[in-house]
C-alpha cells in the first residue's frame, strides 16, 4: 500500500469545464471534513466537488450531484486499483457550459484523479 505525504494539485480542460484534482494524505473523518470545508469556500463558484477517500479499512466516494457512478466511485476504483490508501482524492469542477454525456464525464473525472495521482510523490504506508 501507498500514500502520499503533500498534498498536490492539477487541471484538465475538456469542453470548457475546468477539472481541478487534488490529493491530500489523510489520517481520520475529522480531517476530510476540514479539508473539503476548505475546498468549498475556496471553491465557491464551482458546479461539484467530487471526492474519493480511504482510510485504513473504511472508504467513502460522493458524486456531488454528478450522474450517479460517473464520478466519485470511479475514483475509488482508482485508489484501489492504484493500491492507495491514507488519502484523499478531490476533482473540483467547473462547468463550462457543455455537457460531457455519462460516458465521457466518467473518463474525464478519471483522468483528473490520474493526472494528479501521477504528479504525487507516493511513498510506501508503514505497516
Amino acid at each position: 500500500m501507498k500514500t502520499v505525504n503533500n498534498s498536490y494539485q492539477t487541471k484538465i480542460e475538456v469542453e470548457k469545464s475546468k477539472f481541478i484534482g487534488l490529493v491530500y494524505p489523510l489520517t481520520s473523518e475529522e480531517q476530510f471534513k476540514e479539508i473539503l470545508k476548505g475546498l468549498q469556500k475556496e471553491h465557491k463558484k464551482a458546479r461539484h466537488i467530487v471526492y474519493a477517500y480511504r482510510i485504513g479499512q473504511k472508504s467513502k466516494s460522493c458524486d456531488d450531484g454528478e450522474p450517479k457512478g460517473t464520478a466519485g466511485r470511479p475514483l475509488l476504483e482508482l485508489l484501489h486499483k492504484k493500491e492507495l490508501n491514507n488519502l484523499v482524492l478531490f476533482v473540483v469542477r467547473y462547468f463550462g457550459g457543455i455537457k460531457l454525456g455519462a460516458g465521457r464525464l466518467l473518463r474525464t473525472y478519471v483522468n483528473a484523479g490520474v493526472e494528479v495521482l501521477n504528479s504525487a510523490e507516493l511513498v510506501e504506508l508503514e505497516a
